[in-house]
C-alpha cells in the first residue's frame, strides 16, 4: 500500500484528504504543523520510525509555529531517507509569480496547487502524475542504443516521437 504525507493545520482539510487517500487505497500520515512534521522526518532519518514511508508530501505553505510548509519541504529534500519524495505545496493565498517560484525553490517542490484543491478524481490524477514525474527524475534514463553506420562507425538511433 502506498503512503502519502499531509502537513495541514486545518482539520477539515486534512480529514477530507485522509478520507480520499483511504478511498484510493493509500495510507495517509498527517501532521498539523511544521515542527511535528520535522520531528517525524528526524525520527525517520535516525531509524526511530520503522513504518511505511511516503512517496508524496502534500504541504500547506502557511502553518502555525516557526516551520512553514516550504521549510518542511526543504527538510525533506535534505533527508537521506526521504529526499526523493514528491512534494506538492498548497495554499489558499494568492502568490505572485516571484513568490511562487521562491517557495517552490525553497521546498524543492514538484508542484504548487491553490485551494480549493481539485475535485476527487482530478486531485488523484494530478498527485499521481507528480509522483510519476518525480520517479522519472530519480531513475536515470537509459542511453539511446547506437546503430552501426554503413562504414563501420556508430551512430545514434533516430529520436522517437
Amino acid at each position: 500500500m502506498s503512503t502519502w504525507m499531509v502537513v495541514e493545520d486545518e482539520p477539515d482539510i486534512y480529514e477530507v484528504l485522509l478520507a480520499m487517500f483511504e478511498m484510493w487505497g493509500i495510507e495517509g500520515v498527517a501532521f498539523v504543523d511544521g515542527e511535528e512534521a520535522a520531528a517525524w522526518i528526524d525520527d525517520v532519518d535516525t531509524g526511530r520510525f520503522q513504518g511505511e514511508l511516503p512517496e508524496l508530501a502534500l504541504l500547506d505553505i502557511r502553518l502555525p509555529g516557526n516551520i512553514s510548509g516550504p521549510m518542511v519541504g526543504e527538510r525533506l529534500r535534505k533527508s537521506p531517507v526521504l529526499g526523493q519524495v514528491a512534494i506538492v505545496l498548497s495554499t489558499a493565498y494568492k502568490l505572485s509569480l516571484d513568490e511562487e517560484n521562491k517557495v517552490k525553490e525553497q521546498a524543492g517542490a514538484d508542484k504548487l496547487m491553490y485551494k480549493p484543491l481539485p475535485k476527487f478524481n482530478e486531485l488523484q490524477r494530478v498527485l499521481e502524475e507528480v509522483i510519476a514525474l518525480r520517479r522519472q527524475k530519480i531513475v536515470p534514463q537509459a542511453p539511446e542504443p547506437k546503430l552501426p553506420e554503413r562504414n563501420g562507425t556508430e551512430r545514434k538511433s533516430p529520436e522517437r516521437k
